[in-house]
């Protein structure tokens, strides 16, 4: 069940008149419970600004980045749609600016933009990405740990659109309808790419990989807590 951003958290550990003078400054309530926000979304958040930027130490920076901004935003939140919908649009917003920025960087690299794709899926300047080189022929008999690798690669490589689409549907195991809510793209259109998606990955590895995307990935408790103390490190500050 998502928090609502209602709800108040306390903590009275944390009050100032229990707290001896060598503990820590207390977190502010609100802070409080946008960790346990920040924990829920956590693996679903980061698979999605993955799947957006194609970087792992990208994506991190992408989450912190928009965590930053959906708590500075939380008076606005409305709650005409569903927390998660509202802090993936900020994913994909903040996602946009590090993408306009790498553009930047390198002249070679076409961005679509603001990752606002067209309902017809006609192909898209970011599906022309040449994509780093993976692994010609992988081995599918090798040990699962061996293959997860080998897919993970594989699916990292797919074009963005498509990547961004079965990272959603295939890895994290939303509906159609909630992916169509987190990308902002008509369901018909994530029907198409999750299915051109699935045809690349089967041309790559073979009928393998079926099924075993949802173990690819993984959002270890390192990363998590990684993120959490950074970003709370940062509304310390604000």
């Amino acid at each position: 069940m998502e928090l609502p951003f209602s709800t108040p958290v306390t903590d009275p550990l944390l009050e100032p008149s229990r707290r001896s003078p060598s503990q820590p400054p207390a977190r502010a309530p609100g802070a409080i419970a946008f960790e346990q926000i920040m924990r829920q979304h956590n693996q679903r958040l980061y698979r999605l600004a993955f799947s957006l930027v194609g970087d792992a130490t990208e994506a991190e920076d992408v989450l912190q980045d928009s965590y930053v901004r959906a708590f500075k935003g939380l008076p606005h939140f409305a709650g005409r749609s569903s927390l998660g919908s509202w802090l993936a649009a900020i994913v994909r917003n903040v996602a946009v600016d590090y993408l306009r920025l790498r553009r930047a960087r390198q002249a070679a690299f076409t961005l679509e933009a603001d990752l606002h794709w067209t309902e017809d899926d006609a192909q898209s300047a970011l599906e022309d990405v040449p994509a780093p080189p993976t692994p010609s022929d992988p081995v599918l008999s090798r040990e699962s740990d061996e293959f997860r690798v080998v897919l993970q690669q594989a699916i990292a490589t797919l074009p963005h659109a498509y990547r961004a689409v079965f990272m959603l549907r295939a890895v994290e195991g939303l509906s159609v309808e909630e992916t169509a809510d987190y990308l902002g793209i008509p369901p018909a259109t994530v029907k198409t790419r999750h299915l051109r998606a699935r045809a690349l990955l089967r041309t790559e590895l073979g009928p393998a990989f079926e099924g075993r995307a949802g173990d690819t990935f993984e959002f270890l408790r390192d990363r998590c807590d990684r993120i959490v103390l950074r970003v709370l490190g940062r509304l310390s500050q604000v």
